[in-house]
């Protein structure tokens, strides 16, 4: 029991999605098995992006509903290191006002889509490090949790599907092949029903 313990919730979640491979969970497993940390969030978040472990989610498949968390591979994909360092952290959110660049959430209020809990701020890339982006200050703002976990997205507009279209024929070709092939994985059963 006292090693068990000392391992954080990201050693607990890890060693639970290896254990667990192509099984679909909910969030109320996971948090169970990060000892109903308030971080359990978080440390998923880690796993993907400090980890490469490509867990997936109701925004990478359509057969996942909101809160369901699954892993098919085992196998890690090259991850990013974390390098924002507490100093830029700091100028970041001061910045900003201590306020969420995305729906406007201030630090330690009541959050206005969820009055239950608390806004805590994450710092957030403006464009991402899979892209390109820097871990330098022009390239990070404050984000609450909820928008940082995409779940609010109250001030991007969404393309529409004459403007989506325009975007991805104006790709070049190996992009728009990537494209097809992420809307295949996203949507299995479609995809049977349109190619027969």
């Amino acid at each position: 029991m006292q090693k068990e313990k000392r391992r954080g919730a990201r050693d607990r979640l890890r060693e639970h999605f290896l254990a667990n491979i192509g099984r679909v969970m909910d969030a109320d497993e996971l948090r169970l098995i990060a000892n109903n940390t308030a971080e359990w969030g978080r440390r998923i978040r880690e796993l993907r992006n400090e980890e490469g472990f490509q867990i997936l989610t109701n925004n990478d498949r359509s057969d996942l509903k909101p809160g369901q968390y699954l892993l098919e591979d085992p196998k890690p994909r090259p991850a990013f290191a974390r390098e924002i360092s507490k100093e830029v952290r700091a100028l970041v959110l001061d910045r900003n006002g201590f306020t969420c660049q995305m729906c406007g959430a201030v630090a330690g209020e009541p959050h206005p889509y969820d009055p239950s809990r608390k806004t805590r701020l994450h710092i957030g890339h403006i464009i991402d490090k899979s892209q390109g982006g820097t871990d330098e200050p022009v390239n990070l703002r404050a984000l609450c949790s909820v928008c940082n976990e995409g779940v609010q997205n109250v001030t991007q507009m969404r393309p529409d599907l004459k403007h989506l279209l325009i975007q991805v024929r104006r790709a070049q070709s190996q992009d728009q092949v990537a494209v097809m092939r992420w809307l295949i994985t996203k949507y299995p059963k479609q995809a049977k029903e349109i190619i027969g």
